[in-house]
């Protein structure tokens, strides 16, 4: 009878040391577990309304919200009485453990978090990285998967992608079309140079402004170059580049001037032996 009073009295006593800390740290941790979840919503919120992409949006929300309750655990079980320096250093090592082991990893995981936020591309964009050109397929946390345009998927780690130089040929509206067009020595320029500018002025696609550029750039080796800068929109650039090709060659025809074969002239001189 006796010892059953002192296990009652050693239950009185535990109950009125942890009744209060255990009720606190219940109460702490479905407030903590509420204000998570309205703090989750608001970030989805803000990311949709920022624009964010849907994956990263997911991923991101995710990741604060584990991140959260694991905190707020921790705090609930310090609160009770729980020693929680142990776990912390337990779970920090563990951390960098997998930090070191996936490493290639997690530096691709943050150039496509990186690339998801700041957006240098998107898909459907046509860019040039990493020796590839192509249209963007798709944009995982992970990796850009990029369509060539003779139809082969590239698969590129994010973590080159976010520290390398990037040409995205997407971003402007309209472009400049750079040509380059020769014609002989013993042609006349100014006749060339007014094909050229006739041939530049009647296509529709070419824009005003900024204005068309036609000069003479270069007294090359074998060739007259003239260097010809238009401006058009970007879906027009690469059909008025080579309809300007096949333009300016038959007109050069019908006007008879020359676009010359490279040469070079080899004058021997015969020095009379005494």
């Amino acid at each position: 009878m006796e010892s059953s009073t002192v296990y009652v009295d050693k239950g009185i006593e535990l109950a009125m040391s942890y009744g209060p800390k255990l009720l606190l740290a219940i109460i702490v941790l479905f407030a903590g577990l509420w204000v998570i979840r309205g703090f989750n919503r608001i970030l989805i919120r803000e990311m949709e309304k920022n624009n964010i992409e849907p994956s990263l949006q997911k991923f991101l929300s995710n990741f604060i919200s584990i991140s959260l309750r694991i905190l707020l655990l921790i705090s609930v079980a310090s609160m009770i009485g729980i020693a929680t320096t142990s776990f912390i250093a337990v779970l920090g090592a563990a951390g960098l453990a997998v930090g070191l082991a996936l490493q290639g990893s997690l530096a691709n995981f943050a150039g496509g978090v990186l690339i998801l936020l700041f957006k240098p591309y998107k898909v459907g964009d046509v860019i040039e990285a990493q020796g590839f050109l192509g249209t963007v397929n798709e944009i995982q946390v992970f990796y850009t998967i990029i369509k060539s345009f003779d139809n082969k998927t590239i698969v590129i780690p994010n973590g080159n992608l976010s520290n390398n130089s990037i040409t995205n040929y997407s971003t402007e509206k309209t472009r400049r079309a750079d040509m380059t067009f020769g014609i002989g020595y013993d042609d006349d320029i100014q006749k060339a140079k007014e094909v050229i500018k006739s041939l530049v002025s009647d296509d529709d696609r070419i824009l005003e402004e900024p204005a068309p550029s036609v000069v003479v750039s270069e007294l090359a080796d074998s060739s007259v170059n003239f260097s010809v800068k238009v401006w058009c929109n970007s879906a027009d650039l690469w059909p008025v580049y080579f309809d300007m090709q096949e333009k300016v060659k038959m007109n050069f025809d019908s006007e008879g001037i020359s676009i010359p074969y490279p040469q070079t002239d080899v004058h021997i001189h015969q020095k009379e032996v005494k």
